[in-house]
């Protein structure tokens, strides 16, 4: 590129959408009180379980910024608090997701390959029987 082009594209105004912009302003607003809110410990972990779930760091955010609008929060949380609240929210979400039942592999193998599927049944010709295979119409 020459320098007329680059001239040319830096005079063009960016053009963004509003709403994304508004989404980054609430994002940046999140992550500002998310930092207060949280010591660098808890906001290092928090971090790497966002890495690992997002939804699970989106879910444990929301619960913490509440809990900091309703000033439920004395002083900044902790890396152990945090786990403390991480164990919480995983305890509630498994008392009120039914547990599916889990079929174990070798248990289906064994009731599809059991010993009553394969039943053999011979049925022997009786010796009175007319249509012989050696008939050859003689």
């Amino acid at each position: 590129m020459d320098e007329q082009q680059r001239a040319a594209l830096a005079s063009i105004p960016n053009q963004s959408n509003p709403q994304d912009d508004r989404k980054e302003e609430e994002e940046q607003m999140r992550r500002d009180l998310l930092a207060t809110v949280l010591d660098a410990a808890a906001r290092e972990r928090l971090s790497r379980i966002a890495l690992v779930s997002p939804s699970r760091s989106r879910q444990i955010e929301g619960i913490l910024l509440r809990m900091a609008q309703t000033g439920q929060l004395r002083g900044r949380v902790t890396e152990q608090q945090l786990i403390e609240l991480l164990e919480q929210a995983e305890n509630a979400q498994a008392s009120t997701t039914a547990k599916k039942p889990t079929i174990i592999v070798s248990e289906i193998i064994k009731q599809v390959y059991s010993p009553k599927n394969f039943i053999t049944k011979y049925q022997r010709r009786n010796a009175d029987e007319e249509d012989d295979d050696w008939n050859f119409g003689l």
